[in-house]
């Protein structure tokens, strides 16, 4: 993960209210989403929801806050899970947002639906992900492709006897997934106290978690009474909290921190995995590859270590070595989209569009909100001379961004430059009559 690469830009938004604009965006790196989906797994499974499909996603904020915007996704703060201190803490937060999918609140809070089913609908899901982001739902909602205040409204009505419900269903899961449902009275205390400040002095989960002393008694309660039902096998839960926090951590704080608190973990391979990213960051390649190869001497088979090597090599510019790495953790991860998608764009710059194009394809095949994987499919396109596709994936990626009036310009000359009536040119008109329905809906404002 690379603040400069793998943090994608997915949405802008200004803030009201006397906020200066700001941007929320995405951490994307496989690693920290597999670990983040091996802790999933127990508590969505209990929940009876497809784990599968639930991608768990983390905000670049440094803020407390976690929040569901549709039935597929869970985005938690990257500030939240450096916070939180045990793998039972942070699969309270993911139990907990996963009782809102699983109650049928996320049914209660649609927002133009219709929409949804177009390209169009990724920009009211991220317009809605930044206001979450921000604390402040209506502000960011209304700046996505014209939904109306009221269904924005609707959408973000947390209601205590929704969080309440939600509270409820998250101790049952975890004590049903052995997961110690201590856990979530641990988060719940986090907050505790959050209600007595002013709205503006509050961590966004208190805004769009509304607290209380009540909800906290109900919360011991539940959890005292589910006493001894979890198992105590929690090594493996641990380690992944570990793994996604230290390597989060690892790209986030400053590399001399790092190193001091490598071995805070209490594993010895995420201390060594959090040394190698300090060296790449201070620039000591040296010592990094000799972590990173020490890593992997250990376990030849992790994607993900061959994956980080990658990206070293790449970032120190040494192109062939870097492809290699990428294309080993390929053949170890062959469905992981964003090991796909480094291997791909690995490829692109080092001068190989044409091999590129499929990698980049096979990404997007498996995550098709991938901006970043978008961009490069681009640019693979147009260095091949395949300028229809080429202004389609710019159409798509501006449409993810919510720059529906970008898109629309894309769109138009993809719909010009492909063969009437192919997949491409389809997509390429959905593209062009969500950016036009957009345009003329806040026209008529």
């Amino acid at each position: 993960m690379r603040l400069a690469q793998k943090i994608f830009s997915l949405f802008a938004l200004v803030l009201i209210l006397a906020q200066p604009a700001q941007a929320a965006s995405l951490v994307r790196d496989p690693d920290i989403e597999n670990a983040l989906r091996q802790l999933a797994k127990p508590v969505l499974d209990a929940a009876g929801l497809p784990s599968a499909r639930i991608k768990i996603l983390v905000v670049n904020d440094n803020a407390l806050n976690a929040f569901v915007i549709d039935r597929h996704h869970v985005f938690i703060h990257a500030g939240l899970i450096l916070r939180l201190k045990s793998a039972e803490e942070l699969q309270a937060v993911i139990a907990h947002e996963a009782a809102h999918i699983a109650n049928g609140h996320i049914a209660r809070r649609t927002v133009n639906a219709r929409a949804a089913q177009t390209v169009a609908g990724f920009g009211i899901a991220l317009a809605v992900a930044a206001a979450a982001a921000s604390g402040k739902g209506e502000a960011g909602a209304a700046l996505g492709v014209g939904i109306s205040s009221a269904a924005t409204r609707s959408f973000y009505g947390h209601t205590r006897a929704e969080e309440a419900s939600a509270d409820q269903s998250a101790v049952r899961y975890m004590a049903r997934s052995g997961v110690d449902p201590q856990g979530a009275v641990r988060v719940m205390e986090l907050f505790s106290g959050q209600e007595l400040l002013s709205a503006n002095r509050q961590d966004p989960y208190a805004r769009s978690h509304p607290l209380s002393r009540d909800r906290l008694r109900a919360m011991k309660a539940a959890a005292g009474a589910l006493a001894g039902t979890s198992g105590n096998n929690n090594a493996a839960a641990n380690y992944w909290f570990q793994r996604a926090k230290g390597k989060l951590s690892a790209f986030t704080r400053a590399p001399k921190w790092t190193l001091r608190r490598a071995g805070d973990s209490g594993h010895k391979d995420v201390a060594l995995m959090r040394k190698a990213v300090a060296y790449h960051r201070s620039g000591k390649p040296k010592q990094a590859l000799s972590a990173i190869n020490s890593l992997i001497a250990a376990s030849p088979k992790d994607p993900y270590l061959q994956e980080l090597k990658g990206q070293i090599l790449l970032e120190r510019r040494q192109y062939p070595a870097a492809v290699s790495a990428y294309k080993r953790a390929v053949s170890l991860a062959p469905r992981d989209a964003l090991i796909l998608g480094a291997y791909g764009h690995a490829l692109l710059v080092s001068g190989n569009p044409k091999a590129a194009l499929p990698q980049l394809e096979r990404s997007l095949e498996r995550d098709n909100r991938d901006a970043r994987t978008m961009r490069d499919l681009g640019g693979a396109y147009a260095r091949v001379g395949n300028a229809g596709m080429a202004s389609l994936l710019t159409a798509e990626r501006y449409a993810l961004l919510g720059r529906l009036k970008d898109a629309g310009i894309h769109a138009k000359r993809a719909v010009g430059l492909l063969r009437r009536g192919s997949p491409g040119w389809q997509r390429a008109q959905d593209v062009l009559v969500a950016a036009q329905t957009t345009e003329n809906s806040r026209r008529k404002k």
